[in-house]
C-alpha cells in the first residue's frame, strides 16, 4: 500500500444532475474515515458542498476532466480549496482499484496517496481568453464553409469568378456578387465592376461571368452572403473584446511572436 501525503482530501465524481464525495479524513499513519454524500449539481447544491469541504477543513480536492460538468464545481471551490483537475485515462493506469469502490472514492484515494498528476488549470483571465479565441476559430471556420457554399452555387451555375479573381470576395468580387443577385447587368457591366489590378483581366471576367444564374442560385447565394456577413461582423466583435482581454499580455505575446519568427526563418 502506498503512503499518505493528505489527512483531508476529497474525491468528486461529477455527473449532469449529481456530484458524488468522497472525504478522506486522518492521520497519515492510520487508517482514514470516509464520508461519502451526494450533492445536486444545482448553485445551492454546489454551495453546499463548498460549505460541507469547509466545516471537514478539506484542503484538496480532485475531480475528473471528462466533459464540461466539472466546470461549474471548479468555479465554485476554486477560492476554497487546492483542486486537481486529473486525466480518467490517467487514473485507469493505476493498479490497484477494488471493484465495489466508487469513482468519487477511489479519486479521493489517489489523491490522499498522492498518485494524481493534475491537469493545468490557467488562471481566470486566461480562461476568458482562451474561450473568446476558440470561439473566434469556430465562427472563422464557419464563415469559410459559407464561402465555399457559395462557390458550389456559382460553379453549379457555372459562373467561373474564382478562376479569374483571387479573392472572389474581396471588394471587386462583393460588387461583382451583387451585380450577379440583382440580375440587371450584364457580363460586361458586372465585369467592368472590378477594381484595381483586376481590371487588366476584365475580358476574362467577361467569359467568367457568362452562366446560367436563376432565382435558385440567387436565393441560396443571397442566404449564404446575409449569413457570412452576419459571422464576420460576430468575428469583429470578439477580435475586439480579444484585444482588450490581452492587453495585459501584450509584452508576452510580442515574445512569442518574435520567437514563432525566428523559428520559421531558421526552417524549424
Amino acid at each position: 500500500m502506498w503512503e499518505a501525503v493528505l489527512e483531508h482530501c476529497c474525491g468528486l465524481d461529477v455527473h449532469k444532475k449529481t456530484v458524488v464525495a468522497s472525504l478522506l479524513i486522518g492521520d497519515l499513519k492510520k487508517q482514514p474515515k470516509e464520508y461519502l454524500h451526494t450533492f445536486a449539481t444545482t448553485t445551492k447544491g454546489l454551495l453546499e458542498l463548498r460549505d460541507w469541504l469547509e466545516a471537514n477543513s478539506c484542503t484538496h480536492v480532485a475531480v475528473e476532466s471528462t466533459g464540461i460538468y466539472w466546470r461549474p464545481v471548479f468555479h465554485i471551490l476554486e477560492d476554497t480549496v487546492a483542486i486537481l483537475l486529473v486525466n480518467a485515462n490517467h487514473m485507469k493506469q493505476v493498479p490497484g482499484r477494488k471493484t465495489d469502490l466508487k469513482d468519487a472514492q477511489w479519486i479521493a484515494r489517489l489523491l490522499r496517496w498522492g498518485l494524481l498528476k493534475p491537469s493545468l488549470i490557467p488562471p481566470k483571465p486566461i480562461r476568458e481568453l482562451r474561450d473568446l479565441c476558440r470561439y473566434r476559430k469556430k465562427l472563422t471556420e464557419q464563415a469559410s464553409a459559407e464561402k465555399n457554399r457559395i462557390q458550389k452555387v456559382l460553379e453549379d451555375a457555372n459562373i467561373k469568378l474564382s478562376s479569374v479573381a483571387s479573392d472572389t470576395f474581396g471588394v471587386s468580387g462583393r460588387a461583382m456578387l451583387e451585380s450577379l443577385l440583382a440580375g440587371e447587368m450584364s457580363p460586361e457591366e458586372t465585369a467592368d465592376l472590378a477594381k484595381g489590378k483586376l481590371r487588366h483581366k476584365i475580358p476574362q471576367l467577361v467569359e467568367a461571368l457568362e452562366g446560367q444564374v436563376n432565382e435558385h442560385h440567387r436565393f441560396l447565394i443571397r442566404m449564404h452572403l446575409e449569413h457570412l456577413e452576419y459571422l464576420q461582423q460576430a468575428i469583429a466583435v470578439l477580435r475586439q473584446q480579444i484585444d482588450e482581454k490581452i492587453k495585459p499580455y501584450e509584452d508576452k505575446v510580442e515574445l512569442i511572436s518574435l520567437r514563432l519568427g525566428q523559428r520559421k526563418r531558421r526552417g524549424w
